[in-house]
């Protein structure tokens, strides 16, 4: 068998469905594996994975994800990672610890960043700085300034997995895996126990890499359109160098079966009283190593939970036992699979209740059958996912390789989850022939598998406060076993930790980051084919783009064209036009027909400030409408449809009966749908609070982001609890605004179109569209002007939370600011320096933001599970002297150009890319406005670095500020803050 640069192929394929040639090789010095798909998408991943099962909850696979990307051999800086986010045109950069792998993906869709960027990762890898130092940055580390200061835990993995506990949808997950997985690593939390993380220490993360970090425990992976030999020939140059190990204790072992099942409670951090409970069922199901299996649980997933009328949910939610669903579903990264199901916002009492209901359920379908239409929805559904590869921000390339780990990781094909059209052909062949498959999967796993647990999250209100009390006397004993010399020795390792953050990098260490150069960035802006054309007197942009046979349809509804007092109402407006029925199927057979016809539907919204020269040539246009142009800014619902395009008929009919023949008048659905929407955004409050305080922030300063809040912000979580109250009390109220809104909105008119597909399939969609605009509703339309009230300007918001979010944010346009297209390089680098080593690095936050919105002109400051508050505030107001103090030489100027371009031109399937041109239409940013931005940040200074601190002077000044997070913290903060700061309980 002949070599290739120290590779021999063990495997070659053609998978005809992914249009991919794929190849399977070992390397024969080190036992590496390594897999090479070689396509024509642009987009090019490379990703290398080793098999790390941790033995305890210290977190320290996930530390060390976090550590081997602060320096390396070739690259002695103090984090590489960072300077490759500085100035890349990556197009993903990012590493992710599972329970029981760590993996290392990039992507780009030039090939000298490409390799540029696998070069960086590979010697990290393999050859990281791994010091004490690191440890105590990225993991944890005692803190103390003064001997008169308390003690301290801090580090930024151990806030994150602070913030993460503070999520209750985060440890009822955790919890659940737990509960199964009680003699394999699968048990343990590999992100780590806040608890626990302490217990780390360095000579035990030292030894798990040199143990785990090896090319006898990876797994390397390619995908896209570079040279496949020179795939091989740079890895080998890395592997070369190392031996063969054999013995490598890296195996995940499997789950022992439970002869009988178990019952678990636990507490979690929540006020006490009303339905705040959460309860699961989780089942130990089977290995991933069978395509046909794996696929059909993927099926039968969908069919139990995946559409509003699904059997299962229908179950659970008509109950009226908990205000939304819990549980993960289906978990299939692991190497055996599990399934959990459940429901939260629950009286605790109720727990039998839901379990009996479940079981009842699943009864009821092993004995009388699984509806056909159910199976024909899920199978067209998840087919429609498989051909279609749609993976949305991510590349595409990332994806399988994820799916190609869940075998390959344990010695099974890495091919066989990739390669779907046999198994799918065979499982399809099963269904059509009547053998009761799904019948048959729900006896073996779930009514006749002892292997199962039920776990039951009581709500405590005083967990919080014990956790903290618990933390300070650990801290406290720690103190107190200190002599004063060893007290003095943490205080100067803090201050020493503190100055190494502190220390910029030589340059001649930053000059080894291999990188781009203007000279290699294209002058141009990519350009999306788009058409504007009227049919029935509705606008429509037409987008020609290959999307191999796919329809993708946006229908677009003017939200300007209703009172504002609606706006709240949208978001369950748009739900409702999907899932409560219509006048001849209820909720459950019309969305079982949308999964049966089509590849789904979904609301979507948009709202934006008008860019601000388009917005002043629709102002001088007496001829245009207030609703095309009186306003400072758009606002849209859109049903976003998508089919092949031999079902546009089935697409366009769903629609149309959708819009001209919903019940909206089902009070018992809306009622259900009022309670999920409050469930999900209390939920939402931890994973998503910094999204929450720059809504809110923003609000203040445009009319657009205030329209935002008011649909998807604080102010709608206010809403959704006030009119779970009035379906109560106040349903004809209720159902009124409903059908105001159905009312005005249907109206061909006031409506935009957005279509992408292939230019070849035009002719056949288009008479199809025609005749069903035709059957909606035409009248003249109004536009309505909102004046917007906004939220108190300094507002400090609780949850029963362990980290914080901080928010400050100002609008540069009303200091009389115009936007110029180095500001979005200036806030980018914001971001990757000052923000990231004061904020994350020193301040152990798990992440902070410098947004600037060139339509409105508001820029914020918003940091992510962060310890800090008024430090954090400290160092946002700082960020102008960091800018005016900032020496930048022409390779950090470079880099910050070259990474803002690699977000301008950012990778987009056909989907999106149609979508994108649509909204840059609505919002007026044309290709000549954004050529123009373009040569402005390819033309950035240094010049324009100093003087934009002038503008965030602004900021500092005349900022306003929120915060998100512990009352405690925020109480203890209110002297500072000052008085105004009206303080209130979110949860």
């Amino acid at each position: 068998m002949a070599i290739v640069y120290g590779f021999e192929e063990l495997r070659k394929l053609q998978i005809t469905e992914l249009r991919t040639e794929a190849r399977l090789f070992r390397h024969v010095k080190t036992g590496a594996e390594l897999i090479s798909l070689v396509n024509d998408d642009e987009n090019k991943v490379f990703g290398i994975a080793f098999r790390t099962p941790p033995r305890d909850s210290t977190g320290i696979a996930h530390i060390l994800e976090h550590s081997v990307l602060c320096g390396s051999r070739k690259y002695p800086v103090k984090e590489p990672f960072v300077e490759l986010l500085k100035g890349s045109l990556k197009t993903f950069l990012n590493a992710f610890t599972y329970p029981d792998k760590t993996c290392y993906p990039v992507a780009s869709q030039n090939v000298r960043d490409f390799y540029n960027l696998i070069d960086v990762y590979l010697d990290a890898v393999f050859y990281p700085r791994l010091t004490p130092w690191v440890l105590k940055q990225e993991g944890w580390h005692l803190d103390i300034e003064k001997p008169e200061d308390p003690l301290a835990f801090k580090g930024v993995v151990y806030n994150e997995m602070k913030g993460a506990y503070s999520s209750p949808d985060s440890v009822l997950a955790e919890y659940s895996q737990q509960s199964l997985f009680t003699d394999n690593t699968y048990g343990l939390d590999s992100g780590g126990d806040p608890r626990i993380i302490p217990d780390l220490t360095f000579d035990r993360f030292k030894t798990f890499h040199e143990k785990l970090y090896h090319p006898s425990n990876a797994r390397i992976y390619f995908y896209g359109d570079d040279d496949p030999e020179e795939r091989l020939r740079f890895v080998n140059e890395y592997l070369k160098d190392f031996e063969r190990i054999d013995d490598i204790d890296s195996e995940v072992r499997l789950q022992p079966h439970f002869p009988n099942p178990k019952h678990i409670t636990r507490p979690f951090a929540a006020e006490e009283g009303g339905k705040k409970g959460m309860f699961t069922i989780n089942w130990l199901l089977t290995e991933t190593t069978n395509p046909e299996m794996t696929l059909a649980l993927h099926i039968l997933e969908y069919i139990l939970l995946g559409m509003p009328g699904s059997p299962l949910r229908k179950a659970l939610i008509d109950s009226g036992l908990g205000e939304d669903i819990a549980g993960v579903g289906l978990e299939a990264d692991l190497r055996q699979m599990y399934f959990s199901t459940g429901l939260k916002g629950i009286d605790v009492k109720d727990a039998p209740r839901i379990e009996s209901l479940i079981f009842q359920t699943l009864s009821r379908l092993s004995v009388e059958g699984v509806d056909p239409g159910t199976i024909e929805a899920a199978v067209n559904t998840i087919e429609f996912r498989l051909r279609e590869n749609n993976s949305g921000s991510l590349p595409r390339g990332l994806l399988l390789m994820l799916r190609a780990l869940r075998t390959w990781l344990y010695g099974g094909d890495p091919f066989v989850l990739l390669a779907f059209e046999a198994p799918l052909e065979e499982l399809k062949a099963r269904v059509n022939a009547g053998e009761g498959l799904f019948e048959s999967l729900i006896d073996r796993f779930f009514l006749n598998n002892t292997h199962y647990t039920t776990l039951l999250l009581k709500p405590d209100p005083e967990l919080g406060e014990r956790e903290a009390a618990a933390e300070r006397a650990r801290l406290k004993k720690i103190r107190e076993g200190f002599s004063a010399e060893q007290l003095q020795s943490v205080i100067d390792e803090t201050h020493e930790l503190r100055r190494m953050q502190e220390r910029p990098d030589p340059p001649e260490s930053l000059a080894k980051i291999p990188s781009l150069t203007r000279d290699d960035l294209a002058r141009e802006n990519k350009t999306i084919p788009s058409e504007l054309t009227e049919q029935n007197d509705t606008r429509m942009l037409c987008h020609d783009l290959f999307t191999n046979g796919i329809l993708y349809l946006d229908l677009g509804f003017d939200l300007h064209l209703l009172p504002q007092k609606y706006l709240p109402y949208i978001p369950l407006f748009g739900r409702g036009l999907i899932e409560m029925g219509t006048e001849a199927e209820d909720y459950a057979t019309f969305t079982q027909r949308i999964s049966r016809k089509t590849g789904g539907i979904r609301p979507d919204f948009f709202t934006s400030s008008l860019q601000r020269e388009a917005r002043a040539r629709l102002q001088a246009d007496e001829a245009v409408s207030h609703a095309d142009g009186g306003t400072e800014a758009t606002a849209w619902m859109f049903l976003r449809g998508k089919s092949m395009v031999a079902q546009a008929d089935d697409l366009l009919n769903i629609f149309r009966d959708m819009f001209l023949t919903v019940r909206l008048d089902n009070r018992e659905r809306f009622r259900q749908m009022v309670l999920e929407e409050k469930a999900r955004q209390e939920q939402k409050l931890v994973p998503s609070g910094h999204q929450i305080v720059n809504l809110r922030l923003r609000s203040h300063f445009s009319e657009a982001d205030w329209a935002a809040e008011q649909m998807h912000g604080l102010s709608y979580l206010m809403f959704v609890r006030r009119l779970a109250r009035d379906v109560e009390e106040d349903w004809n109220g209720v159902l009124n605004v409903l059908e105001e809104i159905r009312q005005t909105l249907v109206n061909r008119r006031g409506m935009f179109l957005n279509a992408t597909l292939d230019g070849a399939d035009r002719s056949q969609f288009e008479p199809l569209l025609k005749g069903f605009l035709g059957d909606l509703p035409s009248a003249p339309v109004s536009g309505v002007k909102w004046t917007p009230d906004a939220p108190p300007p300094f507002e400090g918001m609780t949850i029963p939370a362990q980290v914080n979010y901080v928010g400050k944010g100002a609008n540069l346009f009303q200091s009389g600011y115009r936007f110029h297209g180095s500001t979005m390089v200036i806030t980018r680098y914001l971001r990757n320096t000052w923000l990231w080593e004061r904020v994350r690095v020193q301040g152990g936050a798990y992440g902070s933001f410098c947004m600037f919105d060139r339509f409105s002109g508001t820029l914020t400051f918003v940091s992510y599970r962060d310890p800090n508050l008024l430090k954090t505030i400290e160092n946002f107001d700082r960020a102008a002297d960091f800018l005016r103090s900032a020496d930048l030489n022409e390779d950090e100027l470079a880099k910050a150009v070259i990474g803002t371009i690699g977000d301008i031109d950012t990778h987009m399937l056909p989907d999106t890319k149609g979508y994108v041109s649509m909204l840059r239409h609505l919002t007026g940013d044309s290709d000549e406005i954004r050529q123009r931005m373009r040569e402005e940040v390819l033309a950035t200074t240094a010049e324009d670095f100093k003087a934009f601190a002038d503008e965030l002077d602004a900021v500092r000044e005349r900022g306003l500020v929120k915060v998100l997070g512990a009352q405690g913290a925020i109480e203890e903060s209110i002297t500072h803050l000052g008085e105004w700061m009206q303080i209130f309980k979110v949860l």
